[in-house]
């Protein structure tokens, strides 16, 4: 008997399109979801759409506020401070385990996503930098090979989307956050666990930082 396969449902396709929205900062932190507005756009009734909304509150990036509606969550500063020394940890174990598993040609890939980043800094194009370094510190996750570690770190990295792009946009990050990035560089091309682990914890301690001197100047 032939077991049929189903296509993805149509509130996940919803779902994925307003996770995209959201990243691409066409839907802000703050923003109310135009809920009739998207039904429209997408040619849906409201059922998909709310079941969508319940995938995207469920990962942390929509608030469902009863009797109020659907927004983009805006993360404060007491979440930023749990998150992201969890976040530094778990990214400075991958960067470890993954310089130990680290052949040539995994380093030669990870130096060719690098000089992207190099010349995005140069061109001044946050954007592209943000979604590049995306995929450079997924590599080092998936190169570090832990299946565990993998998935925790995905559940917090579609919170913390919400903010990281955020800190680039701080004078002077950007090119602070390329250097981090060479010292990462560095530590894979010498074949050093401990100061990839140590580069990487940086990294996204100096993200944090930024973040939080962001919020309180805009205070």
């Amino acid at each position: 008997m032939t077991e049929r396969i189903q296509s993805q449902a149509l509130y996940m396709q919803v779902a994925d399109k307003l996770r995209d929205q959201i990243y691409q900062h066409e839907l802000k932190p703050g923003d109310a979801i135009d809920e009739m507005a998207l039904c429209e756009r997408f040619g849906i009734s409201r059922t998909p759409l709310r079941e969508a909304l319940k995938v995207l509150d469920s990962e942390g990036l929509i608030e469902l506020i009863p009797r109020k509606g659907s927004f983009v969550r805006n993360m404060d500063i007491d979440e930023l401070n749990e998150l992201f020394p969890v976040m530094a940890v778990l990214e400075g174990l991958c960067a470890r385990e993954a310089v130990e598993n680290c052949q040539q040609q995994d380093l030669n890939q990870l130096t060719d996503m690098h000089e992207k980043l190099e010349n995005y800094v140069s061109e001044g194009n946050i954007d592209a930098y943000y979604e590049q370094n995306f995929v450079f510190h997924q590599a080092i996750q998936d190169l570090s090979g832990n299946k565990c570690l993998q998935r925790i770190i995905g559940d917090l990295r579609k919170i913390l989307r919400l903010a990281r792009h955020m800190q680039l946009t701080i004078p002077g990050r950007l090119e602070a956050s390329l250097e981090e990035h060479r010292q990462i560089m560095q530590a894979f091309s010498q074949h050093d666990a401990e100061m990839a682990d140590q580069c990487m914890q940086n990294h996204l301690k100096q993200q944090w930082q930024s973040l939080v001197s962001k919020h309180l100047s805009e205070k």
